[in-house]
């Protein structure tokens, strides 16, 4: 199977709002929710793709020849690659009948676990979107790391619980899904939290606590301050809100505030091992990719997984050979270019 047979066979069964473009780049779904789609005119997640198109890296193969080290540690274990597939919840409903979320689970979960990397999986209004969740974790021996919302605290023990039960060896929790508008005026309910209150959750959960949803220095400090063991620079993909900024256009400055001190992912239009690169050498520790492994899975199974997998591995490794660079935590800013010529700023 190749990635173009994995885009031909979604298109099939993927249902009305994701196209399974040849580049998600977030136009063809536009302002369509529920479905991939973005509230609003869905600009943010179009400005994410192209953002990571506007930067530049620096070809340098004077360097030792060899195959580039894409390992990376994550409380403890160690992935092939540093990027994870991305938390999406409530499949049928977004992405159309052919799966359900226990289907998908299984499949995303073990297939990633099988190809040296952990998926994040996500929740939803039913109850059964985390169970079937912590259930394909805890089947792969604990390896993924389960996402909630941003629920209320009694709500989020009884998540923690089945959190708790899956294994996992971190937990997170999409904040920035407070602006979903079917998370609006639940029972339980859902919505924006405090530095207090997330200090209190983290406490509750009982593990490394990812939050993800920072877009902003100060924001990245309120969640290191409640005690987080890191953080996703993460706009929920441009779904959520118009007109912001787009993750790379923030990911350097709030690396610079709080790198080293936490953890760093960020995710939004990243769709190549060249993306992958970038984030890394802006001070991400890693990537979340979402959309894309919604498409691997409908298009081709476990096996589509893999073969995304592989071929986002693939690019990373090209493009650390052609930049001189041997291990991915060697990755800085001076892999990418600066221009010094006036004519071309």
């Amino acid at each position: 199977m190749t990635y173009q047979d994995i885009l031909t066979n979604a298109r099939t069964c993927i249902g009305p709002y994701c196209k399974a473009c040849p580049v998600c780049n977030g136009r063809a779904c536009g302002a369509t929710m529920p479905g991939p789609g973005a509230k609003g005119v869905g600009d943010t997640a179009i400005r994410n793709y192209d953002a990571w198109k506007r930067i530049r890296i620096n070809l340098d193969t004077i360097a030792k020849n060899g195959t580039p080290d894409t390992s990376m540690d994550f409380f403890g274990h160690t992935m092939k690659y540093p990027f994870f597939a991305g938390p999406v919840g409530a499949v049928n409903l977004h992405y159309g009948d052919q799966l359900d979320d226990l289907a998908y689970n299984d499949i995303l979960v073990s297939a990633c676990a099988d190809a040296g990397i952990a998926a994040f999986t996500g929740d939803g209004t039913n109850p059964r979107v985390m169970e079937s969740a912590c259930a394909a974790i805890s089947a792969k021996g604990g390896f993924g790391i389960p996402t909630v919302k941003p629920w209320d605290i009694d709500t989020l023990r009884e998540k923690f619980d089945l959190v708790r039960s899956s294994g996992s060896f971190a937990v997170a929790m999409d904040i920035d899904a407070a602006g979903l508008p079917f998370l609006q005026n639940l029972t339980p309910p859902a919505g924006s939290k405090t530095e207090e209150e997330l200090a209190d959750i983290i406490h509750a959960a009982g593990k490394p606590f990812l939050i993800k949803g920072i877009m902003t220095v100060e924001a990245a400090r309120k969640a290191q301050a409640a005690g987080a063991a890191g953080i996703v620079v993460s706009n929920h993909g441009g779904r959520v809100l118009d007109q912001c900024p787009a993750s790379a256009e923030v990911l350097y400055e709030i690396a610079q505030a709080v790198g080293g001190s936490m953890k760093i992912f960020v995710d939004g239009g990243i769709r190549t091992g060249v993306d992958i690169f970038k984030a890394l050498c802006l001070g991400a520790d890693g990537v979340l990719i979402a959309r894309p492994y919604v498409t691997a899975v409908y298009g081709g199974g476990a096996e589509g997984v893999t073969v995304y997998t592989e071929k986002l591995g693939a690019e990373l490794v090209d493009t650390m050979k052609m930049c001189g660079a041997a291990r991915v935590s060697d990755l800085s800013e001076k892999y990418l270019f600066k221009p010094s010529n006036p004519y071309l700023a």
